[in-house]
């Protein structure tokens, strides 16, 4: 058995930051749509993300400088929702294979489908006013 065919509360630490196939949308701000309930993502991203290399510039300490920062170890089963559907993480939480582009399935970096990354489609934080968030709504596209 493969390490990405555990269950999360199986992973070491290792094995954890490992099934992240960094796309980025976890990083971008997002809201709940108060009607229906569905999460909305934008396309503008936390002021800790490299938007060019969809990594953050503090990880070890991000949720001290960003406390609102997700912290997907620590989340209900309710929040996993919150992910996108091509999330690793939401994925393997529903019981469910990682898709073939998964960089741990076609051992390649670089295999994320740009439809999904947000390497270079961001703007950040500090170049938007916060009542702008709702211009920038983005449609996450998952593709097998």
């Amino acid at each position: 058995m493969n390490f990405w065919e555990k269950s999360l509360n199986e992973l070491d630490d290792a094995e954890w930051e490992a099934l992240c196939d960094g796309c980025g949308l976890c990083c971008m701000h997002k809201f709940e749509d108060e009607d229906t309930g569905e999460m909305l993502y934008t396309d503008v991203a936390c002021r800790l993300l490299d938007g060019s290399a969809c990594r953050c510039t503090d990880y070890k300490h991000r949720r001290q400088s960003v406390p609102e920062c997700m912290d997907i170890r620590k989340f209900s089963a309710a929040q996993y929702a919150w992910l996108p559907l091509s999330c690793a993480y939401r994925l393997r939480f529903e019981g469910k294979p990682l898709f073939d582009w998964h960089p741990l399935i076609s051992g390649d970096a670089g295999s994320v489908p740009s439809a999904i990354s947000m390497r270079g489609r961001c703007v950040g934080e500090g170049e938007i006013a916060e009542h702008e968030l709702v211009e920038h709504i983005i449609e996450p596209i998952i593709s097998e």
